[in-house]
């Protein structure tokens, strides 16, 4: 059994200013629920001089987030990516140097 989700609103509601922004607002939510379904977080943390193998790997919505770890020449990477691509990539990530490497789930991406 499948279902979907549909958002309605009586015509009224939806003239009223302050209505139509509670509206909105729920379907804002609605649709950050359903733009996460499949996808996950993976963060991990990488040798610097490694970084641009390990970007070319990953998938996201946009571009990774890098972040230098304190005192150190190691990077951390965290990106958003479909979760099917997770068990063939994280062997990928670990043979270019990637460590420490943790798999999230997604609640909603807005």
């Amino acid at each position: 059994m499948e279902s979907v989700p549909v958002l309605i609103a009586n015509k009224d509601a939806w003239a009223d200013p302050w209505k139509r922004a509670k509206i909105e607002r729920i379907h804002t939510m609605l649709q950050s629920a359903l733009r996460a379904e499949g996808m996950v977080g993976l963060k991990m943390n990488a040798p610097g001089d490694k970084l641009e193998e390990i970007i070319k790997l990953l998938p996201s919505l946009n571009r990774p987030t890098i972040a230098h770890l304190y005192q150190s020449d190691w990077v951390s990477i965290e990106t958003i990516m479909p979760e099917s691509a997770v068990r063939k990539i994280v062997p990928e990530l670990m043979s270019h140097g990637a460590e420490g490497i943790v798999e999230y789930p997604l609640n909603k991406i807005i």
